[in-house]
């Protein structure tokens, strides 16, 4: 009765926690199976972006969360945000106007033949959003948690601004921040770089991630010897200490930094894990060998997912919080669409050794 009774205090915490995340959310246009674009006649429609994957992956898990963004007033709005219902995303918050829905076309590659993707987003409605349109005091009232991805402040200098408007807020409110660095070079063209614009917005965060290039990109900061191209699947989680601990220089603010670690053998087949640097030591976690990708699309937004739902449930564990995010995106990568659809009980039996896939009955 006792552990009952602890177990339903538990799940009240939990619910209670309250993420807000803001970003742009697209169509996303996929060939079937592994068909080129030359070959395609039809296109698989979902819907993805890397603040409303993360929050839909918080919602699953059976936390509030609430994703803010800006659509048009039309009939693919409405059902992207019905979409995001569905899966019990907050979605009160989001802003009507503008002109259209970003769209993102994607080509799934094969074994030697990488993946491609193609960006229609020019001129949508979260790229004309200007500060002062979202009363962020009032969004972030009861927030535990501001999460923002790298790829917001690239869309426009307007974007950038509200994003920083948020981080501002969040700061002043004591919420915790959050981002996934997220570099995307070719969505940045209204002329300002990434190396120009993230630092003032990433100096307002308490947790900072990215993947084995990201710091290298926007900011510089690299380790020695390391080159993304040429992988052959193994990464030495080790060599990315001072990738951290530079960073952490760089932006005293942040008291965690991690780096998701992916070796590519080939474009079905990747090694996955993980580094957070947290009280001066680096964690490791354990390494997946994913052979067999269905969907890669959405791995990094399932990593933070995973990671905000781990520090905010394992409070007293950073070691157990990265082992839950690296096992959350090791099963996105068995998962069709962007969407991490898995529950906690499924990552946890992953962290626990269990990858058998056995018929569960």
């Amino acid at each position: 009765m006792v552990n009952q009774f602890n177990e339903i205090i538990i799940f009240i915490q939990k619910m209670s926690k309250k993420i807000v995340t803001f970003g742009e959310i697209m169509l996303r246009l996929a060939t079937p199976g592994y068909e080129r674009f030359s070959q395609a006649t039809q296109f698989n429609a979902t819907f993805g972006g890397g603040e409303a994957n993360v929050a839909l992956s918080l919602a699953n898990y059976g936390l509030n969360a609430e994703f803010v963004t800006r659509l048009p007033k039309n009939d693919i709005a409405e059902s992207c945000i019905m979409n995001l219902r569905k899966y019990g995303v907050g979605t009160q918050n989001i802003l009507r106007g503008g002109e259209r829905v970003g769209i993102y076309f994607l080509e799934t590659g094969a074994v030697a033949r990488a993946s491609k993707v193609v960006y229609d987003r020019a001129n949508s409605s979260i790229a004309d959003i200007k500060p002062g349109m979202v009363n962020w005091r009032e969004v972030l009232k009861d927030a535990d948690w501001f999460h923002w991805t790298g790829i917001t402040p690239a869309l426009s200098q307007g974007a950038a601004d509200a994003c920083l408007e948020a981080i501002q807020v969040a700061n002043k409110m004591g919420v915790t921040v959050s981002t996934d660095l997220n570099y995307r070079k070719n969505l940045w063209k209204y002329g300002k770089s990434a190396s120009e614009v993230m630092p003032a917005l990433v100096a307002g965060c308490d947790v900072i991630l990215g993947n084995e290039e990201d710091a290298e990109k926007v900011f510089g900061i690299k380790p020695e010897g390391f080159d993304v191209a040429h992988t052959g699947g193994e990464v030495n989680a080790a060599e990315f200490e001072s990738v951290c601990t530079q960073m952490m220089t760089r932006f005293p603010r942040a008291k965690k930094v991690i780096v998701t670690l992916r070796g590519s053998i080939n474009a079905n087949h990747n090694t996955w894990r993980g580094c957070l640097y947290s009280d001066g030591s680096l964690k490791v976690s354990k390494d997946y060998d994913i052979t067999h990708i269905v969907d890669r699309v959405g791995g990094g937004d399932s990593f933070m997912g995973g990671l905000i739902y781990g520090l905010l449930t394992y409070t007293d564990s950073d070691q157990k919080a990265l082992e839950f995010a690296v096992a959350a995106s090791c099963l996105k990568h068995t998962i069709y669409g962007d969407f991490n659809l898995v529950t906690v009980a499924e990552v946890e039996a992953l962290m626990g050794g269990d990858g058998s896939g056995r018929v569960s009955r």
